[in-house]
């Protein structure tokens, strides 16, 4: 007798086998192209040779300056340009960047584009259309292989294979003619670049010039040349023509027009590079430093359970973390310190290490579940001496101080929500490391990561300042055990005052406890 299929066992693999792949596209391998092709790139080495090995650096903490430097540094490449990234989101910024990376495939500079799978969600005919520029590549980092027509079928493909599917390329790189980097927490979209009217993520960015630029191409390069990263078009029924991508530029070009029409204050604001370029100023500007570039090896992701410590950043980041003797300030998005964190973090503060460590807020984060992680820890690590300062979603000052251009308070957004997306570490007031990196299980265990470890006490103190400037009263919660219950001190208009009730809303309560409850811990 012959057993029929159950029909919802064959709804599933219709579903599963939706979007499967059908182009055979060859995977080539390739490599940074050096400095020396290009005369940016030779004008860089002209101005790093004197400083013998020393990398040059400047901080991107305003928003307006990390776009800035973005789209000027894509007007200045002329041999190659490679972008790493986690995600990307569709805007204003992001199109006027895809539009100054068409002109620059136009006029010959190679461009390597490489994203996390989970940027080209419902996207990837779309951004494989810009491969259809002969000078343009698209790679998509450890992709979903089956059920990726739809949103129900990607979430059902990713819940047959968790073990993978949350392990993600959290990496954030930019790098041009391979001698010029950006590093730094920022995805691309315009909650990034101070131009959403309703959310603006604090960020930290680092430009980033001379061998440290060329550590950094190499990392990109191993994840290139990974058998994760497959070339979108892979997963396309079609490959994208040439005049997909005519009429991609057609609508790109209609779209900036009608945004210069419909919002010229912004439009203007962010255009300000073609008319008054600031990358020569901030060359003049650069630090120069002995540095590190450090990254997690993309086959991390592959690894049984937890990874090899070979694989990973912080193996690499443990001699800083483990010789720091006098001051520890940590700037996380999402602050998950988990077991071995919270060993560590006591015991640094019990041998006299004064710690401090800036997060978001309950009411600030954009992941509740994320909070319900850190939420358990505050009370020990409040023991142990360690100060906790959560980032306010608005802040309590009256707006009459401004005195220039603030990490955590600029631009054109000054209404907006706020919510913390920088990672810094610094270490003794002398070494400060910038990049992808959160303290949490995410970063440590399954994301991949990078980052710049710079020592200079120069730049570290402006690293530090920041931190400082968002740990202010008005700008976030100081949070203190008083009789063993927590409470939350902060200033409105000039006033102090103390709150017992965690600031939150019901719903961002409730997201906190059940993922306290549940055990996702390890996930966040």
């Amino acid at each position: 007798m012959r057993i029929k299929q159950p029909l919802p066992a064959l709804l599933l693999l219709a579903l599963l086998s939706g979007g499967c792949t059908t182009l055979n596209v060859p995977h080539e391998p390739s490599q940074a192209l050096p400095a020396r092709d290009s005369a940016f790139g030779r004008s860089i080495q002209t101005q790093v040779a004197p400083h013998q090995g020393q990398s040059g650096f400047r901080l991107l903490s305003d928003s307006a300056e990390a776009f800035t430097a973005r789209a000027e540094l894509i007007r200045n490449a002329q041999s190659s340009l490679d972008l790493q990234y986690y995600i990307v989101h569709d805007g204003i910024t992001t199109r006027i960047l895809v539009s100054e990376l068409l002109d620059a495939a136009d006029r010959g500079v190679r461009v390597r584009i490489l994203l996390d799978d989970t940027t080209s969600d419902d996207l990837e005919r779309i951004i494989a259309t810009l491969a259809a520029h002969p000078q343009i590549q698209v790679r998509v980092f450890n992709p979903l292989h089956l059920g990726r027509s739809t949103v129900v079928t990607r979430t059902m493909g990713r819940l047959l294979n968790l073990s993978q599917q949350h392990r993600r390329m959290h990496n954030k790189l930019w790098v041009v003619d391979n001698s010029v980097a950006i590093v730094g927490g920022r995805n691309l979209g315009d909650e990034y670049f101070d131009a959403e009217p309703n959310k603006n993520f604090t960020d930290i960015d680092m430009l980033s010039v001379g061998p440290v630029a060329e550590q950094l191409g190499h990392s990109f390069d191993q994840y290139w040349n990974s058998a994760l990263s497959k070339p979108i078009e892979q997963f396309l029924s079609t490959r994208p023509t040439t005049r997909d991508l005519k009429n991609t530029r057609t609508r790109l070009d209609e779209s900036l027009e009608e945004t210069r029409k419909q919002n010229p204050a912004l439009y203007q604001q962010l255009m300000t590079y073609t008319t008054h370029p600031r990358l020569p100023v901030w060359r003049r500007e650069l630090i120069w430093a002995w540095n590190q570039a450090m990254w997690d090896a993309p086959s991390k992701v592959l690894s049984k359970g937890e990874p090899a410590p070979h694989l990973l950043l912080t193996t690499q980041l443990a001699p800083e973390l483990n010789g720091v003797t006098k001051e520890l300030i940590l700037v996380s998005a999402y602050m998950v310190p988990g077991q071995p964190g919270l060993v560590y973090l006591t015991r640094r503060a019990d041998a006299g290490v004064s710690i401090s460590l800036l997060t978001n807020s309950l009411e600030a984060t954009d992941v509740p579940a994320a909070h319900g992680g850190y939420a358990p820890y505050r009370k020990t690590l409040l023991k142990h001496g360690v100060q906790l300062f959560e980032l306010r979603r608005q802040s309590g000052d009256n707006g009459d101080s401004d005195n220039g251009p603030h990490l955590f308070h600029n631009g054109s957004s000054n209404s907006s929500d706020s919510s913390l997306h920088s990672k810094a570490m610094i270490f003794d007031q002398q070494k400060a490391f910038i990049g992808s990196y959160n303290f949490d299980s995410r970063s440590l265990l399954w994301n991949t990561e990078v980052g710049v470890l710079v020592d200079n006490p120069q730049l570290a103190g402006r690293v530090r300042e920041l931190a400082l400037e968002g740990m202010a009263p008005p700008l976030s919660y100081h949070v203190l055990l008083e009789n063993t219950q927590l409470v939350w001190v902060t200033e409105d208009d000039g006033k102090q005052h103390t709150l017992t009730t965690e600031p939150g809303g019901w719903w961002r309560r409730f997201s906190s406890w059940l993922s306290s409850n549940i055990g996702l811990e390890k996930m966040l």
